[in-house]
């Protein structure tokens, strides 16, 4: 099989294409010939050695893949060769083949391409379970959204609108017409304007009802400044420290007295939850059944060509996901 590696931390060079023999899926796993993998932020931070999940490497990364289980392992009863599934891999999914645990794998709507399908898993369950369960937004509620124009972003918007939410969504001026088809009302340029002073204008000085920001550092401060009452490619040591001094620090009778919340969540650290990961999959799965859902997928790239999409991404060049194709 082909596999992806992180050879070291660094530029996308650092990527690497090698041979490896096929794994063989043990009790309770099954192995699936991946025709399409997800490519996430995370998977670049790890590349950057900055990610404190990721192995040193060599590692190979990926967190999602769409393909065909071509081997099942011991007990196993609900999953059979030649099912067309998707799946979260947690570091991996980089390759052809994979192994993981069947009951992390999940049938494909039919409607959906592989393509479409390997930019579910991590994307849509990451937008469903901060929006839905932790935030609860409901009809009518304001949501802001960061990085609208990406994977988490555009599952976000989406969702959002599935509860009739009234949805800001800031992402570059040339995205800005994307982000209204996909049901953003009104779009504001993180680059040219004033975040804060946009969204109070939408918003006649109220402020949002929930702000989901997955780009973190200085934004924090100004998306909870924002609640309403209830890159480059190498590594940069000094902007990253620069960053996480501008956190800001949340005390608990602040928040009390003003009616806020801030949480947090990384699906990466639901890995043992599987049913309720497997709840939220199966909601979601009736809604791409139902194409009140759709994956967008801004640009796919052959899996030698990992580097180039990792390029891609850092430039903030795509709107929707980015997938890597096996053929």
């Amino acid at each position: 099989m082909r596999q992806v590696f992180i050879t070291r931390h660094g530029a996308p060079e650092v990527l690497e294409v090698r041979e490896a023999t096929d794994p063989e899926p043990g009790e309770g796993h099954v192995r699936i010939r991946v025709c399409a993998a997800g490519v996430n932020f995370a998977d670049i931070l790890a590349r950057l050695g900055l990610y404190p999940d990721a192995p040193k490497p060599p590692v190979v990364i990926g967190y999602e893949v769409a393909g065909y289980i071509d081997a099942v392992g011991p007990g196993v009863a609900h999953r059979h060769e030649g099912s067309r599934v998707m799946a979260l891999t947690r570091f991996g999914g980089y390759a052809d083949r994979v192994v993981v645990p069947a009951a992390f794998t999940f049938p494909v709507p039919a409607r959906l391409t592989e393509a479409e399908a390997a930019a579910v898993p991590v994307n849509y369950l990451t937008a469903v379970l901060a929006l839905y369960r932790l935030a609860n937004i409901s009809a009518g509620e304001t949501v802001l959204i960061h990085g609208a124009a990406g994977g988490v972003g555009v599952a976000a918007t989406q969702l959002a609108r599935l509860r009739r939410a009234i949805i800001i969504g800031t992402a570059s001026a040339n995205k800005h017409e994307a982000l209204r088809t996909f049901g953003v009302d009104h779009a504001i340029d993180y680059r040219d304007a004033d975040v804060a002073a946009e969204v109070r204008r939408f918003t006649n000085d109220r402020g949002v009802d929930v702000v989901l920001d997955p780009l973190g550092g200085k934004s924090f401060q100004t998306s909870y400044d924002l609640l309403a009452p209830a890159s480059g490619e190498r590594r940069n040591w000094w902007r990253v420290g620069r960053v996480v001094m501008q956190l800001p620090s949340f005390k608990p009778l602040s928040l009390m007295n003003r009616n806020r919340g801030v949480l947090g969540l990384n699906l990466g650290h639901l890995w043992d939850q599987r049913r309720r990961l497997s709840a939220a999959m199966d909601m979601l799965l009736q809604e791409f059944d139902s194409e009140r859902l759709r994956p967008v997928v801004a640009r796919t790239f052959p899996l030698e060509r990992a580097a180039d999409a990792h390029r891609f991404m850092q430039e903030r060049a795509n709107i929707g996901k980015v997938v890597l194709t096996m053929s």
